[in-house]
């Protein structure tokens, strides 16, 4: 996932007088949600932003409600299609990205690209990523991760004007996100993604080695480094994800952020999985995130991020615990705003 914007500049500038394989790629696709079968013939013509995502990247949900705006001010002039690309196995869950689609609001049609067939005509390496393709299909803007956001505004505008739109409406969109959404405290973000599968794994911190893809038990160390994280009881740890078996089980880990996400689910479909959560060794009180009461206690019932911690002011180096009550959670990683 890219945690930062990255670059934004003009694209290719293929002849208008072929589709060009961008948008070849999305009209061949199969899945639609929130719209019929958009085809590569129908957005000829039409200004179109393609929005890459999945619906656990952190990143990615602190620009929608950018594009969100987006498609809503610019209406019928602009098309928007969120094409939906899972980074891990359980967001190519259809019924997962549709319980997504609606819980967070997204207007726009969305695209399934389990595949990766759509990922690969773009040559894209980033979630989240925004591609402007002009009226004649030509690729002509594109932007990586966060930020700068006022410059693909402007871009769609000056898009729109090119393409004789009329009726478009002019300054900027006003966005303040709330929740999930709402802009990372990068001034005190010292913590990065943290993937807990072994493929990607690093600064593991338990007493003993990660034993991989077998049942082991851990034990968390004394001391726990800046940005390391540690098991404490029966876990398998997977190349994506880690598996408690037994409960109880907790997961720790030593951070520097204002917000605390973790990427995690039930092993099991329809299970539930309680836990309990401090930081430094105390309750949560008004540092609690979204999924967390003022108690710590939290439960895991479906496959997706949960806000564990927002806290407020002054931001220092602190450790979360995460005491699982049951057994079957699956962890696959952390993310910090």
């Amino acid at each position: 996932m890219a945690m930062v914007a990255a670059h934004f500049g003009a694209g290719t500038t293929e002849s208008a007088d072929r589709v060009p394989r961008e948008l070849a790629a999305i009209g061949r696709a199969a899945t639609w949600l929130s719209s019929p079968a958009l085809s590569a013939t129908s957005l000829r013509g039409k200004v179109v932003l393609v929005d890459f995502w999945t619906y656990t990247c952190i990143n990615w949900l602190r620009t929608l409600p950018y594009v969100r705006a987006w498609a809503r001010k610019y209406g019928p002039s602009l098309t928007v299609i969120g094409v939906h690309t899972p980074e891990f196995q359980f967001e190519s869950d259809i019924a997962n990205v549709r319980r997504a689609v609606q819980q967070l609001d997204v207007p726009f049609p969305v695209v399934i690209d389990n595949d990766y067939a759509i990922w690969r005509a773009f040559s894209n390496q980033y979630w989240p990523a925004l591609y402007l393709v002009d009226a004649r299909g030509r690729l002509r803007e594109h932007h990586f991760g966060e930020g700068e956001y006022e410059r693909s505004e402007l871009g769609i505008q000056r898009l729109l004007s090119e393409a004789g739109a009329t009726g478009v409406q002019g300054g900027l969109v006003t966005v303040e996100g709330g929740g999930l959404e709402a802009a990372a405290d990068w001034n005190n973000v010292k913590s990065l993604e943290t993937y807990v599968g072994y493929e990607r794994s690093q600064n593991f911190g338990s007493r003993e080695a990660a034993a991989l893809d077998r049942q082991h038990r851990y034990t968390g160390p004394a001391r726990l480094g800046l940005n390391q994280w540690a098991l404490v009881g029966e876990w398998t740890i997977g190349p994506r994800a880690t598996v408690l078996h037994q409960a109880p089980g907790r997961v720790e880990y030593r951070f520097h952020a204002r917000d605390v996400h973790m990427v995690m689910g039930p092993s099991r479909a329809g299970s539930v999985v309680r836990f309990r959560l401090t930081i430094d060794g105390q309750a949560p009180g008004v540092a609690h995130g979204l999924d967390v009461d003022a108690a710590g206690n939290g439960i895991v019932a479906e496959q997706r991020l949960y806000q564990l911690i927002r806290q407020p002011k002054p931001i220092g180096d602190r450790t979360v615990a995460i005491e699982f009550i049951d057994a079957g959670v699956e962890a696959f990683s952390f993310t910090f705003g």
